[in-house]
């Protein structure tokens, strides 16, 4: 009979997983499909690629935001109730994006798409961290990111393929038909984890004030920006790679995403051979670990710049590092939410909002060089990776002496 609960258990942790993944990749999904046809937008509403970027920029502004929104919201009503809400909002906004009359009307629309898509991202980590034992946290967002990490590969090809066979509209209609399909499961197959508590107050000073002692948590404080900071190079290298790969190293664009999906894939299998260590290692030990091979990694990415030794070295460099992010994005996360039970939907948020903020600014810090020397994204890189190592060094230290002094 055991034996039979415990199947039975697995099973609905799995439907959970599954429909959490699916919830979580909607954000980045959104993002990645609709890239393949900004040259036709740019075409219908007779402006330039770079002013279609803005639909891009209001969409992280609204994926940041929309995150800080439903933390709080989350935690007084429950997670289910919001986030259909939220899956309402971007089944709204996907159709207001396909009937867009101008180029302002899609800058907006994609605006309150990406609210919507925030309340998915918030609710599959608070729900993990609902659902799942502390020590089984890490190793379930690692499911996620599997879920998650595919998003990016198959979005620019499936968009691709829409948009050349319908047009750049029908890219959202699928996005409104693929909204549904997640109200549906949320509503079938995901149970309700949090009791909503009422007397979580949403008067926009308490919520930054509760937001404010969340952030100084030491524990939060010291992995939620060594996460966002390693989440940062990592969104300087995607906004980077198209530069380096196509214009330093004259790839063309079909080997150049071959190569990508490549990359991808080791963030992918990093996130699943994780899952194999935190059976021997706990979620710090894998991280303080992985945070000094990344920092040595970044070191010889940028020795490699200013000696240039060729396209199969860099490669292999910017492989090894995103399978190594494959291992803290998760770990961290988990360590970040670990402090806070009652809390999670708040703590939730402000994590993902963190790493969308510090990915933002790197992917901006990047655009602004324009020059064809990779060394702006070396440099970027190693600040990252640099920053993010001091953090978790700063908190094992603090930790060791904290112990000894419990000790005396």
């Amino acid at each position: 009979m055991q034996n039979i609960s415990e199947e039975r258990d697995k099973k609905q942790e799995f439907i959970i997983l599954l429909v959490l993944g699916t919830l979580i990749a909607l954000g980045p999904f959104s993002i990645d499909a609709y890239l393949p046809g900004f040259e036709s937008i740019a075409q219908d509403f007779d402006t330039t690629i770079s002013q279609i970027g803005l639909t891009l920029t209001s969409y992280f502004i609204g994926i940041s935001l929309g995150q800080l929104a439903y933390g709080p919201i989350m935690d007084k009503y429950g997670r289910k109730r919001p986030l259909l809400i939220g899956l309402g909002i971007y089944f709204l906004a996907a159709l207001s994006c396909m009937y867009s009359p101008d180029l302002t009307w899609l800058v907006v629309s994609r605006f309150f798409l990406a609210l919507g898509a925030a309340g998915g991202m918030v609710a599959a980590k608070a729900i993990v961290r609902d659902v799942f034992p502390v020590n089984e946290v890490a190793g379930a967002i690692s499911i996620l990111m599997l879920i998650m990490g595919g998003a990016p590969i198959i979005a620019p090809t499936v968009g691709s393929f829409i948009i050349d066979a319908m047009g750049w509209e029908m890219i959202f209609l699928f996005l409104a038909i693929f909204s549904v399909l997640m109200i549906f499961s949320v509503t079938k197959l995901l149970p309700e984890s949090k009791t909503p508590d009422r007397a979580v107050n949403l008067r926009p000073k308490q919520v930054a004030v509760n937001y404010f002692k969340i952030l100084t948590h030491h524990k939060f404080w010291s992995f939620s920006m060594a996460g966002s900071f390693a989440i940062g190079a990592m969104f300087a290298y995607i906004s980077g790679a198209p530069k380096l790969f196509m214009e330093n190293f004259d790839l063309t664009q079909k080997e150049f995403g071959i190569l990508f999906g490549i990359n991808a894939a080791g963030l992918i299998l990093g996130s699943q051979i994780n899952r194999l260590f935190l059976k021997k290692y706990t979620p710090f030990q894998i991280t303080i670990f992985n945070s000094v091979i990344l920092l040595v990694l970044s070191v010889l990415f940028l020795l490699n710049t200013i000696a240039g030794f060729g396209l199969v070295f860099t490669a292999i460099l910017l492989f090894l590092m995103l399978f190594l992010l494959g291992f803290q994005n998760p770990n961290t996360t988990a360590l970040s939410l670990e402090p806070f039970e009652a809390k999670a939907g708040r703590a939730s948020a402000l994590i993902g909002s963190l790493k969308m903020i510090l990915g933002a600014l790197t992917s901006f810090a990047i655009s602004q060089f324009h020059t064809s020397s990779t060394l702006p994204l070396a440099i970027i890189l190693l600040v990252c990776f640099a920053i993010s190592f001091a953090l978790l060094f700063k908190f094992s230290n603090q930790e060791k002496k904290a112990l000894k002094f419990s000790e005396v």
